[in-house]
């Protein structure tokens, strides 16, 4: 058994990103800049985007949070994503989620411009994301792809389950792993016996937030695991969707939970934001010459 181990490979991915930033500045004056639009006091929601304005200021990118209270309203937050639309300075913006229930989260995700959506959850980036196309892909399963391609799990033509049907996670890692030519099932809350499926697959990619929802007898021997989930124990232990201990013993490869998937998300984002950069200082220097 080996493990996928996402931090060591996001520090690495982080280091090549600062890097490019430094080239980018040097080349051209620019600097990527990422807005966050936060909405209210969760605690995993702010934690999470303090992990990320740690990230870009490791990395020298301008970084900004518009941090909202509760109850703000759904127009005031629209106003906030279009300035950011027009705001030269942000080449990536990301809504937080999840956001209170009385704001229109798909009319908000929609709002944001294509070329800033560095979270992929725009119907145009999902679109060309489905297609094949190039564009701006969620964080989470791309730093899955990511993992699977630093330590050379090949998923051509290999049986992919991917347990959870989200349009955040689930829906987007199908669709990569399709990208890949490899078999996909996904499963979810109203599949019929997951054991069933998930003993067939070569790698189980799971990602619903059930503590030990696959244990050891759901998967046969050398099996890739991907847990993608994150939970916390009543005793305050973050863990994922996979008996860890038990499921080790019958991997070939496995992410730990934490340090598996939860460090390429983030490492993801920096990627795709300065994707984003690289793609306007084109713009601009074609502009300039025109």
């Amino acid at each position: 058994m080996q493990l996928l181990d996402g931090r060591a490979l996001s520090k690495k991915i982080e280091e090549k990103i600062t890097q490019d930033v430094k080239d980018l500045k040097s080349t051209c004056g620019c600097t990527p800049g990422l807005a966050v639009v936060l909405v209210g006091q969760d605690p995993a929601s702010s934690a999470y985007v303090n992990m990320k304005k740690k990230a870009c200021d490791r990395a020298g990118f301008y970084s900004i949070t518009h941090d909202m209270p509760e109850t703000i309203s759904q127009e005031a937050i629209e106003k906030t994503i279009a300035m950011l639309n027009n705001d030269t300075n942000v080449d990536g913006i990301l809504i937080q989620l999840p956001l209170p229930k009385h704001i229109d989260t798909t009319k908000l995700l929609e709002l944001v411009a294509p070329e800033k959506d560095v979270d992929g959850f725009h119907p145009y980036n999902v679109g060309r994301l489905t297609t094949g196309l190039d564009g701006f892909a969620p964080c989470t399963p791309l730093g899955v792809m990511e993992l699977l391609k630093e330590y050379k799990v090949d998923v051509k033509g290999k049986n992919c389950v991917v347990v959870g049907a989200s349009n955040i996670v689930g829906k987007p890692m199908a669709a990569l792993l399709l990208n890949a030519d490899a078999t996909v099932e996904v499963c979810h809350v109203f599949t019929d016996d997951l054991k069933k499926h998930t003993l067939n697959a070569d790698i189980v990619l799971v990602g619903v937030g059930i503590i030990n929802l696959i244990t050891e007898d759901m998967v046969k021997d050398d099996v890739v695991i991907i847990d993608i989930g994150v939970s916390r124990t009543k005793e305050g232990k973050l863990v994922g969707d996979v008996d860890f201990e038990n499921v080790s013993k019958k991997s070939s490869f496995i992410t730990p939970s934490p340090g598996g998937v939860g460090p390429m998300t983030i490492a993801m984002l920096l990627s795709n934001t300065l994707k984003a950069s690289k793609i306007n200082a084109k713009k601009l220097a074609q502009e300039r010459e025109a």
